[in-house]
């Protein structure tokens, strides 16, 4: 395959044990206890990602660092099952590829627990000059998972910028809670894909900006969102934020706007804001308005709840643009 692609990932890969625990109160002290199911999938932002977006007839590679262990042949398998062009995937002789445990309840919520493995060591030297130059769009994920590249995304970004792709970047969660480390990849970074409670901690981080209310609460505070997705734009990107059952808004020159959830019964949320990704990311690329590329996402990561595991119901092109016909509501800013 050549190296060129709609879709460029700069990933962390691991598979996901996924284990629904139901009503168990998990406990310690060698006491064993049922759950409800278990298995294992394709795990991490990056793959995922990838995978939603070829499902939806873009042409993805990936650039990433797995070991030389079972775990990581049968991850990559997984990808190029997909369809994903694996030729940037480096197994990395001596070395043990990384794994989450997600413990799913029926609520929604989650705990996942991640052993970083290779997730780290993904650097700019392991990523081909030709694949990021001749992709039309270049997406990082799990930022502060990725510590290897953590400080060579501001050149990676500007270099894709600069041959005319336009560029992303899913920061995810901050496990050691360094958010202000993501500040330097804002300025050439076209549009930021946080949750609101990772929303609200880069502002916090970055711009010292003043919460109303815990941040993880800021999911249900529209308004204190788009203060804080405003303010994160000032340092460069367009700030696209995921609202969970809510859907999502975003925050550009021409203001704030907000597509709303679609009413879907829930099997596992894992997943969905990778699948979210890959919807605005097609809709980017399908040269949509951000409203429109707002709907396909929200419509994308609606239909991966309905399915176990991240890549358990991955929307086509056809279901995520059917999806998006829901009305975009101006937000007031200010």
């Amino acid at each position: 395959m050549t190296p060129e692609a709609d879709l460029l990932v700069l990933a962390e890969l691991n598979p996901d044990v996924l284990v629904s625990t139901g009503d168990v109160d998990v406990r310690f002290g060698q006491v064993e206890q049922l759950v409800d199911r278990a298995t294992i999938t394709l795990g991490s932002s990056g793959a995922i990602t990838a995978c939603a977006a070829a499902a939806q007839g873009l042409r993805v590679a990936v650039c990433a660092v797995v070991g030389d262990d079972p775990i990581g042949e049968w991850t990559t398998e997984q990808l190029r099952g997909h369809g994903v062009n694996v030729g940037g995937v480096i197994r990395r002789p001596g070395r043990s590829t990384g794994m989450s445990v997600v413990l799913t309840r029926p609520d929604g919520d989650r705990a996942i627990l991640t052993y970083s493995g290779t997730m780290p060591e993904l650097t700019a030297a392991d990523i081909d000059g030709d694949r990021l130059r001749t992709a039309r769009h270049v997406h990082a994920s799990s930022f502060f998972l990725q510590r290897g590249l953590q400080g060579a995304l501001p050149g990676l970004f500007a270099a894709a910028r600069e041959a005319g792709a336009t560029t992303s970047l899913d920061t995810g969660w901050a496990p050691d809670g360094d958010w202000a480390s993501a500040g330097p990849a804002l300025p050439d970074l076209h549009y930021l894909l946080p949750n609101a409670a990772e929303c609200a901690h880069l502002a916090a981080a970055l711009l010292e900006t003043a919460q109303e209310g815990p941040a993880d609460q800021a999911s249900a505070d529209h308004a204190a969102t788009v203060r804080a997705a405003q303010a994160l734009r000032r340092l460069g990107p367009d700030v696209i934020v995921k609202l969970g059952a809510d859907g999502a808004l975003a925050v550009t020159a021409d203001g704030a706007v907000l597509v709303k959830g679609r009413a879907v019964a829930p099997v596992d949320t894992t997943g969905a804001g990778d699948c979210f990704n890959a919807g605005f990311i097609a809709g980017l690329l399908d040269r949509a308005t951000t409203a429109d590329a707002l709907g396909r996402a929200v419509a994308s990561g609606s239909l991966a709840v309905t399915g176990w595991g991240g890549t358990g119901r991955l929307a086509t092109r056809a279901e995520a643009l059917a999806g998006s016909s829901y009305p975009a509501e101006q937000l007031p800013t200010g």
